[in-house]
């Protein structure tokens, strides 16, 4: 069997990063730590910049990405979305069409992407602007037949999750982040890399 290399870089916000992490793993470096298959070998780049909407996203993407990219290896976009458009005051039409200008510009350079979706924060009534948000972005991904990991309905009454933003401020720590990685593994991630699941 022909031994496989993927390349993998991976856009996003600071929990792309991990911040906020006592093991400095954040979801990225937990999902790829689970992700060890036996015919490929996985390069993964993390291409994190905090506070960013999908407008500098779509504006930075190919440039950063592509310089990851390589005509030898298997490219792979993986997209980590933030909640900042509410922030930004971007409208949800407008959002879409940021992240639909990423898929589109994937699609032509041959880029399989997986999306995860913002996960939810403490503010009721945030998370009901978010949630939105978070369907018009599954709802985009879908449409252009990528994968899309929805975060914030499982995430959303959940108490674990709520419970370890609340001890951490607001942001994820080690369950957090471990909740967010169990959903990215168990949700589309290997179908994607179009390798075999853990047994």
């Amino acid at each position: 069997m022909e031994h496989r290399r993927i390349r993998l870089a991976a856009v996003g916000d600071e929990l792309l990063a991990g911040l906020g992490d006592p093991r400095a793993l954040g979801w990225l470096g937990r999902v790829l730590a689970r992700t060890t298959p036996d015919n490929a070998t996985l390069e993964a780049y993390s291409l994190a910049a905090p506070g960013e909407g999908t407008e500098a996203l779509a504006g930075r993407w190919v440039e950063e990405a592509g310089r990851r990219f390589s005509e030898s290896t298997e490219n792979r976009l993986l997209i980590g979305l933030s909640d900042r458009d509410l922030d930004l005051e971007i409208s949800t039409a407008r959002s879409r069409l940021n992240l639909a200008n990423i898929l589109d510009g994937a699609a032509q350079m041959s880029i399989k992407v997986l999306v995860v979706g913002p996960p939810p924060g403490l503010d009721a009534e945030r998370n009901r602007r978010l949630a939105d948000l978070s369907a018009a972005f599954a709802d985009v991904t879908t449409r252009r037949k990528h994968v899309y990991v929805d975060t914030f309905t499982p995430l959303h009454a959940h108490e674990q999750w709520r419970s370890d933003l609340a001890a951490n401020g607001g942001s994820p720590g080690q369950a957090g982040y471990g909740l967010m990685a169990w959903l990215v593994l168990h949700r589309g991630w290997f179908h994607w890399l179009d390798i075999p699941a853990p047994a």
